[in-house]
């Protein structure tokens, strides 16, 4: 059979649809230029659409409370910010501290349209925005809009206050909702750009370390760019209609270039090996699109499985990233599955164009018994027992740790030193309170609030409430219906400290019940804080059933793929080991400040209370890929063979250099993201980038092979009553002539 032709896996619609993007390359490549086109024009403004908030979306009790007060009270919570002007050496008694604090509110003053209310101690006498020691006095100010659109809203008020030249010895700052949240936003941005520029660099090394030639490596980088931008667009149209955590911006570019660049890896690598067996180009890419393709189209469909549990969290902030990184996952299969066939067929074999010199040669080198994998492997599959519990055991070690990790949102005190809503808050939390941001809201929903016992009741909590080193400065109002009250206290502490939650369970657990008990008030607290508790409770309901549906929709799926009951347990408790370590280190590095100096990262108090189940749902999709790379690998061995020792020493060596290229590309993005100055950020690209690490070291090269030798056949077991199961392929057999067959 002459080499240039074969027969493909017609069936197969990976296949046809390479030939058809090759065929019909610049209607493809056209096509795309113009949805990325579209999509980067969209996405130049996806800042408008974003929030810093860490909103609930169920009925939860804080947005029960937040509806009362809208509906009964006051309407919809005005955005409020606070001006710190501080004195190094003068006290608010001084004509020049009066002098700055007056030409400040002035200036705030003109802010028509921003801000609605503004006033000072010198106005109104209050000793309350008077520090103790007299030297920092507060501006309270209230903008305009609602509380969902602070960020924006602060934006001239931040402006103005970080503009205004104050004389010497004196400082100005701005802290409130909307601008510590306008500071995260900003930071995180600066942080993807920061890690765009060490991650992008690095993958492009690798890529060409890879290929040895730097068109071929150039490839995978276009098709990432392009999936990032489009989910980008996309991010943009879902923001219209629904409240986006700025964390989906580095969620999307993070990890549409861990798997752009991965996916497009594994084709072009694909496409060359053919081209060296002497198929042409057009055979080539068609036996591509039958076998990697299929292989990248499955193993998107693993992230997406992974990934669909944070959509069934009622949280924006899983929402957001559920659909980032689901939009931006989809997009590079397409990327892949298309325009990657295009590109290939424009350029042909000038993919190894501007090859490096002192670089090795693509050579068909998978199928001899010599190599670094080859010694590995046989080194494992020697001792399998041994080499099996040994790893296992280190995992287990590693993942201990993980029950002490302690849940929280990450605070202003989380930002880069010198930060200047960080300073504010913090001359706020010291001379004043910290809850002065965002204070603690009590709201009483009674008949008849007026009532002897109602009244004897909001008496007892504020007594409570007094006697708690945690809060201070309690306040009571009441509607002009005289059916709901308002119990308004302030934090002593950070709002999203571990101390501020306990203190907000404390408060509805213990004083609310022995204040209202017996009577029918309807009692509830709200406030950021509350929020954040609310949130935290709602992420521990959901994480036990987000794990079952991601477990069993990939059983299901590994179970079609390989007609094995064994293969997809194996792959569960696998994936679980390796998020289990990530856990433990990452409680060991960030909440106990092991090696986190090493690093440059922040030791902080909490790990992100969305991160652990984030950071599971999208390992167990990424691990899928390699999983599922090497697994197809050595279950097409297994059927020519029937050995399976060599087909598993076969699999391993001949996906070793791809998968471990792959997988320093993945930990190279994850890490740009890790060396920025949110300590969220940091978390997610540590514990990204060690899951992969260990995924593709200890699991891929040990574990696996270690456990496929000591279960022999046994790896393929179906029970008989199952085998009325569809079989589903994801890469065609190869025959020692290289002919794909069904």
């Amino acid at each position: 059979m002459a080499r240039g032709s074969s027969k493909y896996l017609e069936g197969s619609i990976t296949a046809r649809l390479a030939r058809v993007s090759a065929r019909y390359r610049w209607y493809v490549i056209g096509a795309w230029v113009a949805l990325v086109a579209v999509a980067g024009s969209l996405a130049f403004d996806i800042g408008d659409v974003l929030t810093a908030d860490d909103a609930v979306v169920s009925n939860a009790e804080s947005e029960r409370a937040e509806t009362l007060l809208e509906e009964r009270l006051r309407g919809p919570e005005a955005p409020q910010e606070f001006i710190v002007v501080r004195s190094a050496a003068g006290t608010v008694d001084d004509a020049a501290f009066a002098d700055v604090t007056s030409e400040l509110l002035a200036r705030i003053r003109m802010l028509e349209g921003t801000v609605v209310a503004a006033t000072s101690y010198y106005e109104t006498g209050y000793e309350g925005f008077v520090s103790a020691d007299r030297r920092t006095t507060l501006i309270p100010v209230t903008l305009a809009g609602e509380i969902g659109d602070a960020e924006a809203t602060a934006g001239p008020l931040v402006s103005v206050v970080e503009d205004f030249e104050a004389p010497a010895g004196f400082e100005t700052l701005v802290a409130g909702q909307g601008s510590i949240g306008r500071t995260f936003t900003e930071t995180s941005e600066r942080d993807l750009r920061r890690g765009e520029g060490i991650g992008v660099p690095i993958a492009l090394l690798i890529l060409v370390a890879v290929f040895g030639a730097a068109v071929a490596a150039g490839i995978p980088l276009v098709v990432a760019l392009v999936a990032v931008v489009t989910a980008l667009g996309v991010a943009f149209l879902v923001g219209q209609g629904f409240q986006l955590s700025f964390f989906v911006v580095n969620m999307i570019t993070v990890v549409g270039l861990a798997v752009g660049i991965d996916y497009s890896l594994f084709i072009v690598q694909r496409y060359r090996e053919e081209r060296l067996r002497g198929f042409t180009i057009e055979a080539a890419i068609s036996r591509a699109g039958a076998t990697a393709n299929r292989a990248v189209l499955f193993s998107g469909g693993a992230v997406v499985i992974g990934l669909l549990g944070l959509l069934l969290v009622p949280s924006n902030v899983y929402q957001s990233l559920g659909l980032g990184a689901i939009s931006v996952a989809v997009v590079a299969v397409l990327a892949a599955l298309t325009l990657l066939p295009a590109l290939l067929s424009v350029l042909g074999d000038r993919i190894d164009a501007l090859r490096i010199p002192f670089l090795p040669r693509l050579r068909l080198h998978e199928r001899t018994s010599a190599g670094a994998w080859n010694f590995i492997v046989r080194m494992v599959m020697r001792q399998p027992l041994i080499s099996l519990s040994v790893s296992a055991s280190l995992l287990i070690a590693a993942a201990v740790p993980a029950f002490t990790l302690q849940s929280g949102i990450s605070g202003v005190s989380t930002l880069p030193a010198g930060n200047e809503q960080r300073r504010a808050f913090e001359i706020l939390q010291e001379d004043f309170s910290a809850g002065l941001v965002s204070p603690v809201e009590v709201v009483v929903d009674a008949p008849e609030v007026s009532s002897p016992a109602v009244m004897a009741a909001i008496s007892t909590l504020t007594g409570l409430i007094e006697e708690d080193a945690m809060f201070d400065s309690v306040s009571a109002t009441t509607n002009e219906a005289g059916d709901l009250a308002l119990v308004s206290t302030l934090l002593t502490t950070d709002p999203r400290s571990p101390e501020a939650y306990d203190a907000i369970r404390r408060l509805r657990s213990d004083y609310i019940p022995a204040a209202f008990g017996g009577t029918e008030a309807n009692v509830l607290v709200t406030g950021l804080t509350a929020e954040e508790v609310d949130l935290i409770d709602v992420i521990t309901l959901y994480t036990p059933i987000v794990f079952s549906v991601v477990l069993g929709l990939s059983f299901i799926l590994l179970l079609l793929v390989f007609r094995s009951i064994v293969v997809p347990v194996k792959a569960i408790i696998m994936n679980l080991l390796s998020v289990g370590a990530a856990y433990g280190l990452l409680v060991i590095v960030f909440q106990h400040g092991i090696g986190n100096e090493l690093f440059g990262f922040q030791q902080t108090r909490t790990i992100e209370a969305w991160l652990p189940l984030f950071l599971f749902a999208i390992m167990f999709g990424l691990s899928m890929d390699y999983h599922v790379f090497l697994l197809s690998r050595i279950r097409e061995r297994y059927g020519l063979t029937g050995s399976n020792r060599e087909s598993v020493a076969f699999g391993v060596r001949s996906t070793g250099s791809i998968i471990t290229g792959a997988a320093l590309i993945m930990v190279a993005v994850f890490m740009g993201m890790a060396l920025g100055d949110l300590a969220p950020l940091q978390q997610a690209g540590f514990g990204l980038g060690v899951a992969v690490i260990i995924d593709a070291t200890i699991i891929r090269s040990v574990i696996v092979p270690a456990s496929m030798a000591v279960l022999g056949r046994f790896n393929w077991y179906l029970p008989r009553w199952l085998e009325w199961l569809p079989e589903i392929r994801i890469e065609g057999d190869l025959r020692s002539d290289g002919e794909t067959v069904k």
